[in-house]
């Protein structure tokens, strides 16, 4: 499946490897001012090579519309957007053309459809996560207009763990801290890692902020659980958070409940869903990514003939694949939000009215 969404619909396209990677966005409504800046402003906060701390893979990742806008406006058409690729090394892939990466998706892959894409992993490679930040900074210049905004950064590394969070400091910092306090200590952990050929995870924070009450379906389409299924399905994320997330199996219901006044909630442990829908509070999320399993250190593995091998990789990979990966959850988010305010605008008579009377 390479389709996300419901009425506002993103399919991805292309490899790692490949000429180039997309996507087509179906569904986004008529008259949306696209701006081309902004969305490249979004890839350029994913794009390889900046720094020290990620792949010195150099991609520009210079998008381009080829259909769906029309003198700065959306058509109401699907929206294609392409992004080339020109810095392939395809060549450090040869010498595992037969063999199973241990922690890729290469074992899997193999087994499912016979054949893989050895080349940086194909279509399994998080190259493709360029595509949904495209998709994404459409979703967002559409939620912008109706007050929802996005922001995320990193709030722990290698178990360095954020102690406050600042939304607004991971603009200043290459590897997107929240918490500037731990920074160097965090940016320490990515670079040992680097320099013992390893690697790190971490965990991204998210917050949405300004969305309306009753965003999300009750029972099978909850807002909750298609944030989860959105964040699940990026490379390398292993669980998901929302509000007091894990920690609330430990609470009381006492502790756990957010005491509603007239004025709003005096606490947000829910992290602004309900039942499967918003609140009105902020939606808050943790993303937690493994450690890149793209590591310059022997490990034991087996080839396509099941014969037990031992596997040196050569190539560019992130340290810690959680810090690029963390735009990649605020796109995800972005439009997960796009396609409930879609969904949500027909679930009552006096809206439908609103629309056509």
């Amino acid at each position: 499946m390479n389709r996300f969404g419901e009425r506002f619909t993103m399919t991805t396209f292309g490899e790692s490897h490949g000429k180039a990677i997309g996507c087509v966005l179906d569904g986004v409504p008529a008259g949306l001012a696209i701006d081309e800046t902004f969305i490249q402003s979004e890839l350029d906060r994913r794009k390889p090579g900046q720094n020290e701390f990620a792949t010195a893979r150099k991609e520009e990742d210079k998008v381009e519309i080829l259909s769906g806008v029309f003198e700065g406006l959306s058509t109401g058409t699907p929206i294609t957007l392409v992004i080339y690729n020109t810095d392939q090394k395809s060549g450090d892939y040869t010498n595992v053309k037969d063999i199973f990466r241990p922690g890729h998706a290469d074992f899997t892959y193999f087994h499912k459809y016979g054949l893989r894409d050895y080349r940086g992993g194909g279509r399994s490679s998080a190259r493709e996560t360029a595509a949904r930040v495209a998709g994404g900074a459409v979703a967002k210049l559409m939620l912008r207009s109706l007050g929802i905004e996005f922001a995320s950064g990193i709030s722990a590394i290698h178990g360095i763990v954020a102690q406050n969070l600042d939304f607004n400091y991971p603009k200043n910092s290459p590897i997107y801290a929240l918490d500037p306090s731990v920074e160097e200590a965090q940016k320490a952990a990515i670079l040992e890692a680097k320099n013992a050929h390893d690697s790190v995870g971490g965990v991204a924070t998210l917050k949405i902020s300004g969305l309306p009450m009753g965003l999300g379906q009750g029972l099978y389409y909850k807002l909750d659980a298609v944030l989860a299924e959105a964040m699940m399905g990026i490379n390398a994320v292993k669980a998901v958070e929302i509000g007091e997330g894990i920690h609330s199996a430990e609470l009381r219901a006492s502790q756990n409940n957010d005491p509603i006044t007239p004025h709003g909630f005096k606490s947000n442990h829910a992290g602004g869903i309900l039942g499967g829908m918003s609140n009105g509070d902020d939606v808050i999320l943790r993303v937690h990514f493994k450690p890149t399993p793209s590591i310059f250190i022997d490990q034991e593995s087996t080839n396509t003939h099941n014969e037990s091998v031992s596997v040196s990789l050569k190539g560019r990979h992130d340290p810690c694949v959680a810090v690029r990966g963390s735009v990649v959850a605020e796109s995800m988010a972005a439009l997960v939000i796009a396609d409930m305010i879609l969904l949500n605008m027909g679930s009552t008579m006096s809206g439908i009215k609103g629309y056509y009377l």
